[in-house]
């Protein structure tokens, strides 16, 4: 796949200029296409994603206690890179909860926040209800879309700051739980607060949530309350178990919550100012880095490095889309619009964000 500086569309104004994704028309061959190739490889199938997300877990768990047990700090800092790479794929399945059916893969979202959603202190209501906005037609990379920024738009530093972030929100995630649920429990307004302001994965900072209704208000509250039971045990287990223990552990999932916002950094180009935006304006807008690129399962695990495509097909799930890759690209060519979101890796992708953001000095 050849990387481009530029979407080849006649007359457009350089990517960085607001507005240029409103000149993209709709391509209803790649639209087509996407689907009428995909009917047969649709259902999820549950021999590839239980095994996928237990063994992740399992190589997870048991590298953090390889890392404190560890009396040498090279075994220890080794398996904690281990650690944090196996946790992310298993945390990761959070993506697939939002899209698939709910009756897809019975079990699979309970028995997910108990071993992973839970313990990692990320049940899936931060994202079931939020991620779906994103997909949405008409909020795409606008205002009301709370997974979208435009970075490559923003200032140089924004994008430090963009990752710094990430390394602290396992420490915010066990402040919220141990400390900030069970106080809006008994002070209602903190509660709404804690819940419009930080209950969601979103990056955009304006993202208000709205209170949560029917079957899914009852899932919030068992997962806050499970949520909320593990945080304060993890807090109390210091007081028989001293400080180490938990520190590795929070400084592994910082090294997890680090490699998400990394690749959530090159997931899209970042360069629209909150125009609606057409279908394959989004997909353009969006990256997939495809094989040779053979590092891409390691920081875009679970299908994510097919992001651009799961953006034409959402309800696809992750162990198809290497297939749906191969299928489109043979009937649309190598000079399609379909090839057009395809990227070599990552470094160059975020050399390009960095020197977006270095032209708004």
């Amino acid at each position: 796949m050849t990387a481009h500086e530029t979407i080849d569309i006649p007359g457009s104004p350089q990517p960085a200029a607001r507005g240029w994704h409103a000149a993209i028309p709709d391509d209803m061959d790649m639209l087509r296409a996407a689907v009428d190739l995909t009917r047969d490889i649709s259902a999820a199938r549950p021999g590839i994603y239980w095994p996928d997300m237990l063994i992740s877990a399992l190589v997870g768990y048991g590298c953090i206690a390889v890392a404190i047990l560890a009396r040498s700090p090279v075994v220890s800092v080794l398996a904690g890179v281990v650690a944090a790479v196996a946790l992310y794929r298993a945390l990761l399945f959070i993506h697939e909860l939002t899209h698939i059916h709910k009756n897809a893969l019975p079990g699979f979202r309970t028995g997910w926040n108990i071993l992973v959603g839970i313990p990692l202190l990320t049940p899936s209501f931060m994202y079931e209800g939020v991620h779906t906005l994103h997909h949405a037609r008409t909020r795409y990379g606008t205002a009301d879309d709370p997974e979208y920024l435009p970075l490559a738009l923003m200032k140089p530093w924004s994008l430090p700051v963009f990752l710094l972030i990430a390394v602290l929100a396992p420490f915010a995630l066990l402040f919220r739980f141990a400390v900030l649920v069970p106080l809006g429990a008994v002070i209602p307004p903190l509660r709404t607060y804690v819940w419009q302001r930080f209950s969601a994965l979103s990056i955009n900072p304006d993202f208000r949530r709205r209170p949560p209704e029917g079957a899914f208000k009852r899932m919030v509250f068992w997962q806050e309350l499970g949520g909320s039971l593990w945080a304060i045990t993890l807090l109390a287990s210091i007081h028989f178990l001293g400080w180490r223990p938990l520190l590795i552990a929070l400084v592994i999932m910082s090294g997890t919550a680090l490699l998400n916002q990394l690749r959530t950094l090159v997931a899209h180009l970042w360069e629209n100012e909150g125009d609606a935006m057409t279908v394959t304006a989004q997909y353009l807008d969006s990256v997939n880095v495809p094989p040779p690129a053979f590092m891409a399962p390691l920081w875009a695990p679970v299908g994510l490095r097919y992001h651009a495509l799961h953006h034409l097909l959402p309800s696809l799930p992750y162990h198809a889309l290497g297939e749906a890759h191969r299928r489109l690209r043979a009937q649309l060519g190598g000079q399609s619009t379909y090839d057009k979101a395809s990227y070599p890796g990552l470094f160059m992708l975020v050399g390009r964000l960095a020197r977006n953001t270095m032209r708004r000095v």
